[in-house]
């Protein structure tokens, strides 16, 4: 039997977190490494003590607006894998470490395809000091993003807004 990489093993466990996620849409799982040691874990799910949308039944982002996708974000009762990975941890802990994120979908099973940390979570990453974020596009491949890219890079005064 062949052994899994140190990049997908990371990604597997992420995505076996993703299953602890609450939406009814998608669910995402993270967890950021830090010298071969996971230092935190987290998946999408509503604020603690919040009605998760799972056990309400309906997504209230859709509720309030069906139309929209990508955006509408306020109405969504989910705090992002990411986010709950980085609370989980201080900054000290996260400088220069790693984010692993699966996403998956709750109505095919299937990865999230094009998933990529939203703007909100980007400034997130950016601050708490990580280095890369490895994103599955599927169960063998990901997307290795350096986060001083997103700096250099500033894509929100292109006009360009992801996820």
């Amino acid at each position: 039997m062949e052994r899994v990489d140190k990049i997908n093993y990371y990604l597997d466990i992420a995505e076996t977190i993703s299953e602890r996620g609450t939406c009814l849409r998608k669910n995402f799982g993270a967890i950021i490494v830090k010298h071969d040691e996971i230092i935190a874990t987290g998946y999408t799910g509503a604020p603690r003590g919040r009605v998760n949308c799972i056990d309400l039944g309906y997504c209230t982002k859709k509720k309030i607006f069906p139309d929209i996708r990508h955006s509408g974000y306020d109405a969504c009762r989910s705090v992002h894998a990411e986010q709950n990975a980085m609370l989980s941890c201080s900054r000290r802990d996260m400088i220069d470490s790693d984010l692993y994120l699966v996403g998956v979908r709750k109505d095919t099973g299937t990865y999230e395809e094009g998933a990529s940390p939203c703007q909100m979570c980007r400034k997130l990453i950016i601050n708490s000091g990580i280095k890369n974020v490895y994103v599955r596009i599927d169960k063998n491949n990901y997307e290795k993003i350096n986060v001083s890219e997103w700096v250099q890079n500033d894509d929100l005064l292109n006009g360009k807004i992801n996820y």
